[in-house]
């Protein structure tokens, strides 16, 4: 009886993760490994692997280092896919600045003319440059419903621990299909709608490299 598995990869959410648990050489992670570990006996059918796509004129070590990352997983095994989605640069508000500037209407003592010239130029700081993904996490989640509904899998690994995915994985869950997330991180949410979450220690990375 087939039993065929998919693995669904939230790259932005699962990095971070990875990298707060302190797995060494991410970029030299196999992800053959990791899929076939994580499916077992399982027929791994593909891994799916979802993030926004950096752009060379932002930055051209970042940019050169995800080429070099994605070409590394394509080649690793033909079953590995990249989706990409879109990153929007956005202005993040400097909160420190935020709170000097209202410092600053109403001081409680007074403040040397030139001092609060300084003080006033720091606190006019716009803040900083992020990046923030879009679209990406609306892709995985669509692709592994309609996957779902097409009867292209038996059982969905979501490498995630958003709780924003709870209503895709609830979703493939009423298709009678079986979802397992799985993170260093621990996501309550999708622990609560999926058949189990898998939590990952930083030995379990071990033997995933190539």
């Amino acid at each position: 009886m087939s039993d065929r598995a998919i693995l669904f990869v939230d790259g932005n959410n699962w990095y971070h993760a990875l990298k707060r648990l302190g797995v060494p050489d991410l970029l030299c992670l196999d992800y053959a490994k990791i899929s076939r570990k994580l499916v077992g006996p399982r027929d791994w059918v593909e891994t799916r692997y979802y993030i926004g796509q950096l752009r060379q004129e932002n930055d051209s070590k970042v940019y050169a280092d995800q080429r070099r990352f994605l070409k590394r997983l394509t080649d690793t095994d033909s079953r590995i896919s990249i989706h990409l989605g879109r990153l929007e640069s956005r202005r993040a508000e400097d909160v420190t600045a935020k709170r000097l500037r209202k410092y600053l209407e109403n001081p409680p003592v007074p403040i040397d003319p030139r001092v609060r010239l300084d003080l006033e130029r720091i606190a006019g700081r716009q803040g900083r440059s992020v990046f923030v993904e879009k679209a990406v996490d609306v892709m995985l989640a669509v692709d592994m419903v309609v996957l779902a509904e097409r009867d292209g899998l038996d059982a969905a690994y979501l490498l995630s621990a958003d709780g924003d995915f709870t209503p895709a994985v609830a979703a493939v869950c009423s298709k009678g299909k079986k979802v397992y997330a799985a993170s260093p991180a621990y996501g309550s949410m999708l622990a609560s709608a999926a058949n189990a979450f898998i939590r990952m220690g930083r030995s379990w990375f071990d033997d995933c490299y190539g």
